[in-house]
């Protein structure tokens, strides 16, 4: 959602965040940030649901039974979680995204721009809209969802949105075109572009429209051979690539295949065995890990294990938004696998560039728990 409604973070009262995200340990664009840069490195847009997750089941629940979990956890979600990867790694991040003027609403809101210092004088809060909420129930290794929203609120175009940013990650539409990645791409933005599953069924490539403006394109293996007719994730990535500079073909627990057509580089890189505990927002955060280390100027193969390594913290924690991992975990994680002494050396070399990235004091206990099991403490007087 490209719209925009009051200004002044879209809430009376308050002042939109500057400056970068106040968790984040690390700015991997220190060296690259000078006069006249944009205010904003990535720029996004979506639908802020609140997710609410129960953890700590043994086993799906039962009909007619009651359930207890023994966990619990709250955060936003949908967009949210992407908008929270990337701050959490240090990118100043702009959200575009409607807000319910209900409690939940007043909660994200508060812990995207409060909590994660996210930019959000984009948004807006639409009165008498009610908060999408998703409810999910992590076993197994996997989730079951449930979800509840009211109709949207309709598009308000605005004549300066979207703010000239570094980049924009845009979420494809089969068929249709967003206005707003044009007008980005024509102020220098750099686009990465993702999609989702093809309802339609129809998997023709000419329908991404916006896929021009793209320059990068992170699909995963499934939607890269359906939109190409090909055999393999690898000729999918070559095929992409004649349309896009810079493809990214995510392979689930073989790790991912990047093409750049500007350079000829491939990188292939494994993933990271890990305890998967919940694979929910796992996606955005490797697309945040990738924005990360192209906007860094990084080469292909570390990006894509960069991407790779953020993807794999996050599910070893529940929820989407609550798992995205910051540099303190990166650091803690790197700290941890070079003190096993059986570690394959090639592996370590893999992700040596983390070293002189990742300063010692940045690493704090692995993994932290970020999980908060309320909507929002009432606040003293």
């Amino acid at each position: 959602m490209a719209s925009t409604g009051k200004r002044n973070g879209g809430r009376a009262g308050r002042e939109p965040v500057a400056g970068p995200p106040c968790p984040a340990q690390i700015d991997p664009l220190a060296a690259l940030r000078g006069p006249g840069d944009p205010a904003c490195d990535v720029y996004l847009t979506g639908t802020v649901f609140l997710d609410i997750v129960f953890t700590g089941l043994d086993c799906a629940p039962v009909r007619g039974t009651e359930t207890w979990a023994r966990g619990m956890g709250s955060s936003p979600g949908g967009v949210a979680n992407m908008a929270t990867a990337l701050a959490r790694l240090g990118l100043r991040t702009s959200l575009a995204a409607a807000f319910g003027d209900d409690h939940y609403g007043e909660y994200c809101w508060d812990a995207l721009e409060q909590g994660e210092g996210i930019d959000l004088s984009p948004s807006r809060t639409v009165p008498g809209w009610h908060s999408p909420v998703t409810v999910s129930m992590a076993y197994e290794g996997e989730r079951t969802m449930v979800s509840h929203g009211h109709e949207p609120p309709p598009e308000e175009p605005a004549p300066d949105c979207p703010p000239r940013a570094r980049a924009a990650v845009a979420s494809l539409t089969p068929g249709r075109s967003a206005p707003w990645i044009a007008q980005a791409a024509r102020k220098g933005t750099r686009i990465f572009g993702d999609i989702g599953w093809d309802d339609t069924g129809a998997w023709d490539l000419a329908g991404l429209h916006d896929l021009r403006h793209c320059e990068a394109f992170l699909p995963n293996a499934a939607e890269a051979m359906r939109y190409t007719g090909t055999d393999t994730p690898r000729a999918a990535a070559h095929a992409l690539a004649e349309h896009v500079p810079v493809v990214v073909v995510t392979l689930g627990a073989e790790g991912a295949y990047a093409v750049d057509r500007r350079t000829g580089e491939t990188a292939s890189v494994p993933a990271i065995e890990v305890e998967a505990l919940d694979p929910t927002g796992a996606g955005d955060v490797f697309v945040a890990g990738f924005v990360t280390g192209s906007l860094a100027g990084w080469p292909l193969a570390d990006r894509l294990a960069f991407a790779g390594l953020t993807a794999a913290l996050s599910v070893q924690e529940f929820g989407g938004s609550l798992s995205a991992p910051g540099w303190a975990e990166i650091a803690g994680w790197w700290r941890r696998v070079q003190s096993v002494e059986s570690q394959e050396p090639s592996a370590l070399r893999r992700y040596g560039f983390l070293t002189g990235l990742v300063p010692e004091e940045a690493a704090r206990p692995w993994p932290l728990r970020r999980a908060v099991p309320t909507i929002g403490f009432r606040r003293s007087a």
